[in-house]
């Protein structure tokens, strides 16, 4: 019973040698060629009786030895049976060639709202989900003796006020005594130089002169003083009505509620959460795009998503990243989209699709999609002569009727069916059949 795993595992052993080694050798097998054992095994002996250093075998190999190992199959292929294949003439159509993402629905605008000051929660408080407009208080707290300390500061600012009047007349009065204190001076002089005035007078003039301006200037800086007073004042004022403000914490946008506010009789100190309020009108869509593609997208660009629902929303792209992910190398891409009724839900999956310019390409179907032996994604064609010939392509989208690729020219028999049993070169037998619609 050991020896069958064994056995199994030799014939397995075997067939994957012939199919990947000696692929060549065992297609014409198939086809009814005939092959030797030294082209399926090449480390099999040789056949008795040979003599390496016989003359005749020495010309034999002096006569094979100009096929190289890139002619020889090609002179197989020349003289190998047609392989029957499926094929279809396909027609490149133009396509608007959509950039296709995979994103996510997002809030246009999130908020936490948070108490910048301390007190007591006086307001009853609101449900998540409910709706609330521009300016609506969401959590008001207890005054306390703020009310006092702003009709306090509202009493200094009056009475710092009500002095203006009295600094300003000091001011005039102390202004017109220096007027006076100027004309006597000058009296004075005049009746000195007319000998009518002794020294002493006009000296005595000239000191008053200076006691006036000494007046003028206290008064002045009594007027100065009650005028910073009442800055003062007014900064306090406008202190405390900000404190008082600070007291009723409202929505700065019209939006949902996705928590619950501040319970009544709660303290909230500053920094405490209020509520989180949400905004979903307009809603965006996040989406992003590889680095191959970002260049085929534009700010403006109309573009398309459908929720995992199969509701299907339009937009168009409002921002694009110009700083790449550094772990995905991707881009942010954003969709503004309209949603008045609310309907659309914050986090919902979706599929986009971006407006790009168009391109020509042929609709295939997928199984006519291949791989060559460097791993290049492409499909086989028919040439003029029926000989099979691999195209490189590119994918740009994949539909429930096929996929779209470029690369091919605009008519082309692509092989659907048996492609992988030919190569380059390999002359085919063709059936045809309609193309996809």
């Amino acid at each position: 019973m050991r020896l069958i795993p064994v056995l199994t595992a030799l014939l397995v052993m075997a067939t994957l040698y012939l199919v990947v080694l000696e692929r060549d050798a065992l297609l014409r097998f198939a086809q009814g060629e005939t092959v030797t054992l030294a082209e399926l095994n090449p480390l099999a002996p040789e056949p008795d009786g040979a003599d390496a250093g016989a003359p005749e075998d020495s010309a034999a190999t002096t006569q094979a030895a100009p096929l190289s190992a890139e002619t020889a199959p090609t002179a197989q292929v020349q003289g190998a049976e047609p392989v029957g294949v499926v094929a279809m003439q396909s027609v490149a159509r133009e396509i608007d060639s959509a950039i296709q993402l995979r994103g996510e629905t997002e809030a246009a605008r999130e908020v936490d709202l948070r108490a910048e000051t301390s007190g007591l929660v006086i307001s009853e408080p609101r449900r998540k989900g409910a709706l609330v407009e521009a300016g609506e208080v969401l959590c008001r707290l207890d005054p306390g003796a703020r009310e006092a300390t702003l009709s306090e500061a509202q009493a200094r600012l009056a009475e710092a006020r009500a002095r203006v009047p009295e600094a300003r007349a000091r001011l005039a009065e102390a202004e017109a005594r220096l007027e006076e204190a100027r004309l006597n001076a000058n009296a004075a002089a005049r009746l000195s130089e007319d000998g009518f005035a002794s020294e002493t007078r006009v000296a005595a003039t000239r000191a008053a002169v200076r006691s006036a301006e000494a007046g003028v200037e206290s008064a002045r800086s009594q007027l100065e003083t009650v005028k910073a007073n009442i800055q003062s004042a007014e900064a306090a004022v406008d202190s405390a009505e900000t404190e008082m403000a600070r007291l009723e914490i409202a929505a700065p946008f019209a939006g949902l509620l996705e928590s619950d506010t501040a319970e009544l009789g709660s303290l909230l100190q500053p920094g405490g959460l209020c509520a989180t309020l949400i905004g979903l009108d307009p809603i965006r869509i996040v989406g992003f795009v590889p680095e191959t593609e970002v260049d085929r997208i534009e700010v403006g660009a109309r573009a398309g998503a459908r929720l995992v629902t199969g509701r299907e929303l339009t937009g168009e792209v409002t921002f694009l990243s110009r700083s790449a992910d550094p772990t995905t190398r991707t881009f942010r891409v954003e969709i503004t989209v309209p949603n008045p009724d609310l309907s659309v839900r914050d986090g919902q999956t979706a599929e986009i699709l971006v407006e790009a310019d168009g391109a020509m390409a042929h609709l295939l179907p997928q199984s006519a999609l291949t791989l060559d032996d460097d791993g290049t994604l492409g499909v086989r064609t028919v040439t003029q002569e029926n000989a099979a010939r691999f195209v490189p392509v590119t994918l740009l989208r994949d539909t429930i009727n096929g996929v779209w690729v470029e690369g091919l020219p605009d008519e082309a028999a692509v092989i659907v069916l048996g492609q992988e049993y030919v190569t380059d070169g390999v002359p085919v037998e063709v059936t045809w059949r309609e193309a996809t619609q």
